[in-house]
């Protein structure tokens, strides 16, 4: 069973990110092109009331409940995400040594920080959502974004790195 926890969550954060796209495809707008992400680094209350009333709902779409949609998805994809990285991070640090084995340990652990700080920007964005937006919880969760953000492409660079670094052992000592 946990040689196949790797795949799981790899599966799991590939599945997710086709989810996460299909169900915020309405969000970008040209107002908000980026989707989601624009609520994410609205740090304050004017920018993010420029989202809000991007996404305002009309006859033929209601972009609010799309984004409240899309941002419950949002918690399903941070468990996978976190946990691919947290083992992918893990894995490459046990066949690693020294600097690199020690780096990945601490990176992994920051993998699941990221988890948890994509846990609390989901319920600021949820609170702005929900028609309570204010500057403080603006600010509070892009801020919390651009750790979380931080962090996860830290452990992504980590894996990408060790991958090849890994591959490039493997056909060493295959010649």
């Amino acid at each position: 069973m946990k040689r196949y926890l790797l795949s799981f969550f790899l599966l799991g954060t590939l599945v997710m990110m086709v989810v996460m796209a299909k169900t915020g495809a309405t969000l970008k707008t040209a107002a908000t092109p980026l989707g989601i992400l624009n609520l994410e680094i609205a740090y304050n209350i004017s920018k993010t009331t420029a989202v809000i009333n991007a996404w305002s709902p009309s006859k033929e779409l209601d972009n609010i409940s799309i984004a409240k949609v899309n941002t419950y998805w949002d918690f399903l994809f941070l468990f996978f995400y976190a946990g691919f990285l947290f083992i992918a991070c893990k894995k490459i640090a046990a066949n690693s040594t020294g600097p690199v084995a020690s780096a990945g340990n601490i990176i992994a652990k920051a993998a699941l920080g990221a988890g948890f700080l994509d846990i609390l920007e989901n319920a600021g964005m949820l609170i702005t959502l929900n028609g309570y937006p204010s500057s403080a919880v603006s600010f509070c969760t892009t801020f919390i974004s651009m750790i979380k953000w931080g962090l996860a492409i830290i452990a992504v660079i980590y894996v990408l790195t060790g991958l090849l670094v890994l591959g490039y052992r493997k056909i060493k000592q295959l010649k």
